[in-house]
């Protein structure tokens, strides 16, 4: 009788245990989950580092001209209508190609130095529009539920994505004078890169797209170059969400650790 009392009072005294543990259990969980404000905290923090990382890396010498996945070229149709002159046997005798190729060059790297000057304006605009994230919104982005509308499922680059709805139109109008600026310059041959860009245009539109069914170029040098530019910084913005999301734990950051961490944990 003795032995099945003490086994009873080791019953209780294990069920009041596995109360205590599942209590403690309950508490940890609880104290591990991140609160509302911190996942807007941990957001922000994410997304200020991101955009950190992509303004000074493309305001860098060579940002953008030595990153090929960011770089502006000449716009295709202009660019397939100068590679065709240069293989022109004309111009290739006289030795024409060789200079239209490094005025190519030059103009290239000039897009590019402008992309690179103008990346820095994005900084204040950036940090403007993290300070507004909302709770709802924090919520949805962290989930990764595209603010477009156009990913169904989970969206890698969510943060991003808001990001650029909020500041594109914003940056573009901080990016486009810094274009302007070089290209109504006079190039060295008597006008500039944009009136050499409108004779072109005017040319094409009124000749050469018409007899070849090709649509016309209704958009200007800087326009397209701001627009390439701004591709650009949202590209490598977006590299940095994906690098967050896919291992939060190596930044050292605690509030990315412990918001990013409970979601993919």
């Amino acid at each position: 009788m003795k032995k099945v009392g003490l086994f009873l009072v080791g019953i209780l005294l294990f069920m009041q245990s596995c109360d205590i543990l599942n209590q403690i259990a309950s508490e940890l969980s609880a104290d591990m989950s991140p609160s509302n404000e911190e996942i807007v905290q941990g957001l922000k923090k994410a997304l200020q580092m991101g955009t950190n990382y992509a303004v000074s890396t493309l305001h860098k010498k060579d940002g953008y001209f030595k990153n090929m996945k960011v770089k502006i070229p000449l716009p295709t149709n202009v660019n397939n209508v100068l590679q065709t002159a240069m293989k022109n046997n004309t111009v290739k005798r006289l030795g024409l190609d060789k200079i239209l190729q490094q005025k190519i060059n030059n103009f290239v790297l000039a897009i590019n130095r402008s992309a690179e000057e103008a990346a820095v304006e994005a900084k204040p605009i950036f940090i403007n529009a993290i300070t507004s994230l909302t709770i709802s919104q924090g919520m949805n982005l962290l989930q990764g539920h595209d603010p477009r509308g156009k990913v169904s499922g989970f969206d890698s680059l969510a943060t991003t994505h808001y990001l650029e709805q909020k500041t594109r139109s914003q940056l573009f109008k901080k990016f486009k004078p810094k274009f302007d600026k070089y290209l109504n310059k006079d190039v060295g041959a008597g006008f500039s890169a944009n009136q050499a860009w409108n004779e072109m245009t005017r040319y094409y539109n009124g000749y050469v797209a018409p007899v070849l069914s090709k649509p016309t170029i209704n958009y200007t040098l800087s326009d397209y170059a701001t627009n390439k530019a701004l591709n650009g910084l949202f590209y490598m913005v977006g590299q940095e969400e994906k690098k967050i999301r896919k291992d939060p734990y190596k930044w050292g950051v605690d509030i990315i650790k412990k918001v990013f961490g409970y979601v993919y944990k």
